[in-house]
Formats: structure tokens, C-alpha cells, sequence
């Protein structure tokens, strides 16, 4: 499936062993050899929850929150339970989707985490402006975000730049790095570098990151349109309680997990 372009796997194991490890990731995101994503989703059986979700990068780490792959599984059970609403288990906790009248999905994909510690960040600092060129600000959606804010998109070099502060010492567990043009107070333009993904087309976590740290900045209202490189995505934040994600999905093929990858 894919969100604006930012694609992705969904593994169905609700009713099965989980096959998924680190290295079968890897392999399956190869876009040469394997299917090719930029995060891989496993969904499993869970009591309090219509399923619980494992999320993966294609280099094989694993992280705790991808807003488009979450989409995407709620989009797949809304459809077999023939229902308009479900509940997905993270790692950042019961997270509540729904399907709005135009057919794309909601999450509310928790309260954001603004403390240097929950970032995390290596050493106490305020998290609204780091002592790093730009002065960029962070957050955490489960997954570490900075987000820097500059009035040319179009004159950013992301790969080197999203790569040299992915790996910055500040991050211990690395980051994620968007690149923020503000057209309006309700309107964004954002490119990313995605922690152990590269450049993706779109993303829904950093797409919450890099709204709430523009509206704890003042430059944004509470309801913000993300323009990303595939396509737009609307946050809604009140800036205290949690983020909410609107946005569409898409199929694009489904298959059989065979020994031979």
C-alpha cells in the first residue's frame, strides 16, 4: 500500500505465527531483489485492540510509530469488518482510526513528547530551539523528529543535510529531519530525510512532527495542511492533547510470502 506515495508492506499475522525478523526485512525491502518499501507493518491478534501493530524500516531497524502504515492497517480491517472505526495496539499506545466521509483515514496518533529525555535527546536542552545552525526544534511521535524551518524549500540539499543530523551525536537513536517552507499559517510545504529510509514522498509521523514543532513555535494554527512531495496530508493539533492525522490510502498489490526471497 502506499499514503501519497510513502509505501509500504502490511504482514497479516493475526492468525499465524509472526515470520517477520530483521533480516527478512531487509531482503524484502530490497527494490532490486525483494517488493521494495520504505517501512514494513506486521499486524497481530490482540485483546483490548482489533489488532496490534510491529513497524520496521527497510534497512531492517525497528521503530515505534509510522503514521501511513497505520492508515493503511486500519484501512484493510475497516474494510474486511465492514465498519468505520478501529483500534490499533502501538508501542505509543491504543491509537483510534477512522474512515471520514471522503474516504480517507483518521489517527489519533497520541500526544506528542517534548521533553529532551522522551526525544530522546543526549544531554538536557530546550527542545524548541537546539544549539545546532538553523535552531531547528524537537519532538517525538513515538520516533524522534527535528524540524528545521526555512523560507526556500526549493534551496535545501536534503541528502546531505537530513543525513549529517540524522547521525548527529545530540540524537542517540538518531532522527528524523524535515525541512519546513511555511506558506500560510494553515498550509505547509515539507521535505524530509527519514531515519534509516533516506528521502521518502511523504510521512505521516514526520508530518506530525514537524506540524506540532511549528505550532509550539507560533507559526502555525491548529489545523495544518502538509504538503509533502507525494501529496498532502491535514494535522490537527490543540497543542495539548493528541495529534490527529487525516490523510489517503492505497492498494497497490497483494501477495503469498514464499521461502524463495
Amino acid at each position: 500500500m502506499h499514503a501519497n506515495g510513502d509505501d509500504f508492506v502490511l504482514v497479516d499475522s493475526r492468525s499465524k505465527l509472526n515470520p517477520i525478523t530483521s533480516d527478512l526485512v531487509r531482503r524484502l525491502g530490497d527494490r532490486d531483489r525483494g517488493v521494495g518499501f520504505n517501512q514494513l507493518a506486521v499486524l497481530l491478534a490482540c485483546d483490548d485492540a482489533d489488532a496490534r501493530l510491529l513497524f520496521w524500516n527497510a534497512n531492517g531497524s525497528v521503530l515505534s510509530a509510522c503514521g501511513s502504515a497505520t492508515r493503511g492497517a486500519a484501512d484493510l480491517l475497516m474494510e474486511q469488518a465492514h465498519t468505520a472505526r478501529v483500534s490499533l495496539r502501538t508501542e505509543r499506545g491504543l491509537l483510534t482510526c477512522e474512515r471520514a466521509s471522503s474516504g480517507d483515514i483518521t489517527v489519533a496518533m497520541g500526544k506528542p513528547l517534548l521533553g529532551w529525555a522522551d526525544v530522546p535527546l543526549a544531554r538536557e536542552l530546550d527542545t524548541l530551539a537546539l544549539p545546532l545552525a538553523g535552531s531547528p526544534a524537537a519532538c517525538s511521535m513515538g520516533n524522534p523528529h527535528c524540524t528545521y524551518f526555512v523560507d526556500d524549500l526549493s534551496g535545501v540539499d536534503i541528502a546531505p543535510l537530513g543525513s549529517a543530523i540524522e547521525a548527529h551525536a545530540l540524537f542517540p537513536l538518531k532522527t528524523n529531519v524535515h525541512f519546513v517552507q511555511v506558506i500560510s499559517r494553515q498550509h505547509i510545504r515539507l521535505r524530509i530525510w527519514e531515519r534509516g529510509g533516506g528521502i521518502p514522498l511523504g510521512s505521516g509521523s514526520c508530518s506530525c512532527g514537524a506540524v506540532v514543532n511549528g505550532i509550539r513555535r507560533g507559526l502555525l494554527d491548529h489545523s495544518v495542511a502538509v504538503e509533502c512531495d507525494g501529496g498532502t496530508v491535514t494535522v490537527e493539533w490543540d497543542g495539548t492533547g493528541p495529534v490527529f492525522l487525516t490523510g489517503p490510502v492505497t492498494r497497490s498489490f497483494s501477495g503469498m510470502l514464499t521461502a524463495a526471497i
